[in-house]
């Protein structure tokens, strides 16, 4: 369910501000103690998750991460805002268990409005995207709000998914589509 919030206040603001610099440091080096440090602002990170350097993110307090997951080089996740004054708690990044997340993929989990007066006003819009377990997306995916994929499922290279997909599925293109089970 789509979530209005204003991501231009002062409070939301200063998070990003911090949470872009704890991912800076990060990229910067990737060592243990600034993983620890990016993995803390998750809302859950399973055992065994690896983060290649170059990962972004806005917030982190809606992203849950599963056991053994793999995040490649240059992922970027745009979140919804979940801290203190802004609760979105029902709207969430969710990646599943041993998960395969290739480069450059991007989650935008946040829209804006489609008509140009109402989007005077900067309004954000978050949606769920929930990636169940076993789920491979290759290098440069773009997955939108609102978007479940189903377990198993591999998404190829450069693939754009608009709408939530079938599990045990091969999906392909932009917009992604079904182009085999697995």
């Amino acid at each position: 369910m789509k979530k209005q919030f204003d991501s231009i206040t002062p409070q939301l603001i200063g998070r990003r501000k911090s949470v872009h610099e704890v991912c800076r440091q990060f990229t910067r080096s990737p060592s243990k103690g600034n993983l620890k440090r990016l993995k803390a602002l998750f809302a859950s990170c399973g055992d065994n998750v690896f983060i290649e350097y170059g990962f972004h993110m806005d917030y982190g307090g809606s992203i849950y991460l599963g056991d053994r997951t793999f995040i490649n080089a240059n992922c970027t996740i745009v979140d919804g805002a979940q801290i203190d004054e802004v609760k979105l708690n029902d709207c969430k990044i969710d990646i599943g268990a041993d998960c395969l997340i290739g480069p450059n993929v991007q989650l935008l989990a946040v829209s804006h409005d489609i008509d140009p007066k109402e989007r005077l006003a900067k309004y954000n819009y978050v949606d769920d995207i929930i990636i169940k377990d076993n789920v491979w997306l290759g290098g440069g995916v773009i997955v939108l709000a609102g978007v479940v994929i189903g377990e198993n499922t591999v998404v190829g290279a450069g693939s754009v998914v608009t709408k939530s997909i079938d599990a045990n599925s091969f999906y392909l293109g932009n917009p992604a589509v079904k182009v085999r089970n697995l």
